[in-house]
């Protein structure tokens, strides 16, 4: 059966704090280790008040260091924020720390607003369009060091980290499969590439010392509980936190509410049952439908769930039976 992951935003919930928030990633972390996840992810955005995983490389350790086996990386790191080598020191770090754990998955966006980009990366327009030999020189820093080589990343060269292509659009697919690499859509916030995406990553891929066939990886918002009806009360969160970026006001990850019709407007609506058409919300019969049709869908070799669900211990319920969704889900031995 196809491996489940998790992506993680350490959501910072109303009225909770940072540190709540990276102690809740860690325990969520632990559970989907338990519950049989094959990889953690964790992703890098800034200047959001509802998100606590922009120092991406601090909640790997952070998150690493209370598991034991699961693999744990990035979904993704937005390379053009930083300089390759920086990247490699960082990951070569956590790979000396956690062998054959980590996994650095690399995204184009800035992660955040344009002021803060600028803030981040000084010369957007660089940045963006040295992406593709900022991927190639970054598994160079990775990789075996070669002669006369005159810049070496110490930790980082021989580590040999796992690297990942992330996309919303077919830039990335072309890129991955001419590289050779594993490809992750964010089908979770962008779902209308997904399809051609994933077919133009498949035509163009080519067999790299990485992979010899194409390896696709796809996203999915995932809200489970014991019955449809309360799932998608608690899936009002995340209506409400998407209803909020598209107006510009941001917020800390709301509670859910009784109903979304006097929160947005009619186009708001639209907008976000659209955002989140493969969305899988429900209880146990329902997500296992959703998740065996999404499969067959996009041909997927794996699935990674983002659970925006305010309650912890709801959101630790949502974990378990999405893994017992995939239990149920793997044909009998």
């Amino acid at each position: 059966m196809v491996p489940f992951s998790i992506l993680d935003l350490s959501p910072v919930i109303e009225g909770g704090t940072v540190a709540q928030s990276l102690a809740n990633s860690r325990r969520l972390a632990q559970e989907a280790e338990a519950e049989g996840y094959k990889r953690f992810w964790l992703a890098e955005h800034h200047g959001m008040r509802g998100i606590a995983s922009a120092a991406t490389s601090l909640v790997i350790q952070h998150v690493a260091a209370g598991t034991n086996h699961i693999r744990v990386g990035s979904g993704g790191v937005m390379l053009p924020n930083h300089s390759p080598l920086v990247i490699a020191e960082q990951f070569g770090t956590l790979a000396a720390l956690f062998p054959d754990r980590i996994d650095l998955g690399l995204g184009r966006a800035p992660g955040t607003d344009m002021n803060t980009a600028r803030a981040l990366r000084r010369n957007l327009d660089a940045a963006s369009n040295s992406f593709p030999q900022d991927v190639v020189d970054l598994m160079a820093l990775l990789g075996p060091t070669q002669p006369n080589q005159q810049i070496v990343a110490v930790p980082g060269a021989n580590s040999n980290v796992p690297v990942w292509l992330l996309g919303s659009s077919h830039y990335s697919a072309h890129l991955a499969g001419m590289l050779g690499l594993p490809f992750a859509f964010a089908s979770h916030f962008a779902p209308d590439m997904l399809l051609s995406a994933l077919e133009i990553y498949r035509e163009r891929f080519e067999p790299s010392q990485y992979l010899d066939r194409p390896h696709a990886m796809v996203g999915v918002m995932g809200t489970a509980a014991d019955t449809d009806a309360e799932a998608q009360h608690l899936f009002t969160s995340m209506q409400q936190s998407f209803v909020a970026l598209r107006r510009g006001t941001p917020t800390a990850f709301p509670p859910p509410v009784e109903s979304m019709e006097n929160f947005w407007s009619d186009s708001e609506k639209i907008m976000v049952e659209h955002t989140l058409q493969y969305a899988v919300v429900g209880g146990p019969e329902t997500i296992r439908e959703k998740i065996a049709g999404f499969l067959d869908l996009t041909r997927a070799d794996e699935l990674i769930v983002s659970m925006p669900v305010f309650d912890m211990e709801a959101r630790l319920r949502s974990v378990r039976l999405f893994a017992d969704a995939r239990r149920a889900l793997t044909p009998a031995a």
